[in-house]
């Protein structure tokens, strides 16, 4: 599968609006495409779902490492890839674009903003295509699009002023509705706010997709896809049950996560916002989301305690960040107010006006737990406006060798066969083999 990387040179430079027209014009072109999200994002992913009409792969050097990225480009589905790139094309000490570009050797074509730029737009394209040659990159700057430009002139003078070794991919013009509204964590769902189809339409119509396929290409060194075994092993009825909370509460669990526990268990899908209760088990997974948002309907429905339940009787029970905020005792929301959660892990959460961590994030297993063996360690991701108040018995699973955890040294907490983590763990991670291997 050919695949092109859709980098920024700057967060907010509107990455995401020019991958979804991308997108929308390949298809347009009838080419099947797959897209995908450099760095550890569940927010934008959702809506390349929406457009693309399949799921988005995370591709994470830190995460996965060379060979788990490059298996988790093998295993997607269609004729080109595109790729959209986290902040700017350099930046990101774990896994930046430009990593993830070079280590798949895939083409970048730059998202420039034009609102007041003509020959500036290739003058700032060229200093990203000369920094990777000074630096030692091996960064293939191919190719711009010129976000929020103008027709005639304003378009005509960009691409005019590009030098012959970038190529003018096409613009996406200034447009009100071409925006998705923002809150904590970043933009809102793709299934909550869309971009409206007629804006995206209009825009996939700027972009020069025979260009764009010119520039793409197939990746080296790629991976051998291993789906066709996942699937083939889904047949056995003889295979354990992991119930996976997934409503507006619990919408933050890579494809990819899901793609693995159903190669080793039999997945029951469970809403607990919307009344569910915990369908028969041998083990759960609570993952990230909003939590906060739905605090209400989580206390007053059956599925929190039905999980206490299954946690007392010895069920393996997983939650990964929203996870662990609804397996606490309680959970505070921003305003105030104080609703009981499952209170299977002795603490107390509580909602905060601004992010309490943001970073990759690396664990050491203390002692044996479900995700990992003592002394192993898992490598993951946080991003939560929450903060935790733990009982002064509280045990943890994990030390922190990097980023926040639950108190800045340690993060895991655990009781009976249960875990919750601030940290957003990969497949690639082993963490769900582990977990699937303890049912």
């Amino acid at each position: 599968m050919k695949g092109v990387v859709l980098g920024g040179v700057s967060s907010g430079v509107g990455k995401t609006v020019a991958t979804l027209a991308a997108v929308r014009a390949l298809e347009a072109a009838g080419k099947t495409v797959q897209p995908a999200k450099a760095g550890p994002d569940f927010i934008d992913p959702s809506h390349h779902e929406r457009v693309a009409g399949r799921p988005s792969r995370t591709l994470d050097l830190w995460l996965q490492g060379e060979d788990g990225l490059r298996r988790n480009y093998a295993r997607g589905e269609g004729d080109v890839c595109v790729i959209e790139g986290v902040m700017g094309l350099y930046d990101g000490d774990g896994s930046s674009t430009a990593a993830v570009a070079e280590a798949l050797d895939l083409p970048v074509v730059l998202v420039v903003d034009a609102s007041a730029g003509m020959e500036s737009v290739a003058a700032t394209a060229l200093g990203f295509r000369a920094y990777a040659e000074r630096a030692g990159r091996d960064v293939d700057v191919a190719g711009v699009i010129a976000q929020r430009a103008h027709g005639g002139r304003h378009a005509d003078g960009i691409r005019e002023a590009l030098p012959e070794e970038l190529t003018y991919v096409g613009r996406v013009p200034p447009d009100d509705d071409l925006t998705v509204p923002e809150r904590h964590l970043g933009l809102h769902m793709g299934d909550e706010s869309p971009v409206p189809a007629d804006a995206l339409d209009a825009a996939a119509e700027q972009i020069r997709t025979e260009r764009l396929l010119d520039i793409a290409r197939e990746p080296t060194g790629a991976a051998e896809s291993d789906r066709a075994a996942g699937l083939a092993s889904s047949a056995d009825a003889d295979r354990p049950r992991v119930a996976v909370a997934r409503d507006d509460a619990f919408r933050f669990a890579y494809p990819a996560t899901i793609e693995r526990l159903r190669e080793r268990a039999t997945v029951e899908p469970f809403a607990p916002t919307a009344g569910d209760s915990l369908p028969p088990c041998d083990g759960v997974y609570l993952p990230g989301g909003y939590p906060e948002l739905h605090a209400g309907a989580l206390a007053e429905g059956p599925a929190l305690a039905d999980v206490a339940d299954a946690a007392a009787e010895g069920v393996p029970v997983f939650g990964e960040c929203g996870g662990l905020m609804a397996l606490a005792e309680s959970l505070t929301t921003v305003e105030g107010e104080t609703h009981a959660m499952a209170g299977v892990l002795p603490a107390d959460v509580r909602m905060r006006d601004r992010y309490q961590a943001l970073d990759h994030v690396e664990l050491r297993a203390r002692r044996d737990a479900p995700t990992a063996a003592a002394g192993e360690t898992l490598r993951g991701h946080e991003f939560h406006y929450s903060d935790t108040e733990v009982a002064s018995d509280a045990r943890f699973a994990f030390d922190v060798e990097r980023g926040t955890g639950i108190d800045g040294d340690r993060d895991g907490l655990t009781e009976h066969r249960t875990l919750g983590t601030y940290c957003h763990v990969h497949p690639e991670s082993g963490a769900f083999d582990a977990f699937c291997d303890r049912l």
